[in-house]
């Protein structure tokens, strides 16, 4: 096989709609859009939800309740085998994550989930533990501060 063998399967390549080519292929003149009109025009066309002028529904129906969304408090997660790149016995703080690029961007705090094993004993200071995450980090003899 040569790269010039090469061809797509049949059925797999559809030829292109030609628009405003000739006389007999329905798609000529006007190119099926009609005559004249929004729709005719480069660009037209009405954006989503558009009912003529009449007020659309998501106006028409009534908003209640609050929203806790833009408030809840997010945390950068970690987990406890990306923590194994320190040495035994290092104090592991939000800045030394950062600068060590485990950690893009804080958030509202870091929170150390137990996915994966930790092989060494560490001192890390987090704003949060998962139970998973503070108790294997104990059990090897290291301490889980919350800041």
């Amino acid at each position: 096989m040569k790269l010039n063998n090469i061809k797509p399967n049949d059925g797999a390549i559809k030829t292109p709609k030609r628009v405003g080519r000739g006389v007999g292929s329905g798609l000529a003149k006007t190119s099926g859009k009609g005559h004249k009109g929004q729709n005719a025009r480069s660009g037209g066309g009405v954006r989503p939800g558009f009912e003529g002028g009449q007020t659309p529904l998501f106006r028409r129906l009534p908003k209640r309740g609050f929203s806790n969304a833009p408030f809840k408090t997010r945390y950068a997660v970690i987990n406890l085998s990306d923590l194994n790149k320190f040495e035994s016995d290092a104090i592991v703080t939000p800045e030394l994550l950062k600068e060590m690029g485990l950690v893009k961007n804080q958030l509202d705090g870091i929170k150390v989930l137990g996915n994966g094993t930790l092989d060494k004993k560490l001192v890390v200071k987090a704003h949060k533990f998962s139970s998973v995450a503070q108790e294997q980090i104990e059990k090897l003899g290291g301490k889980a501060e919350v800041i």
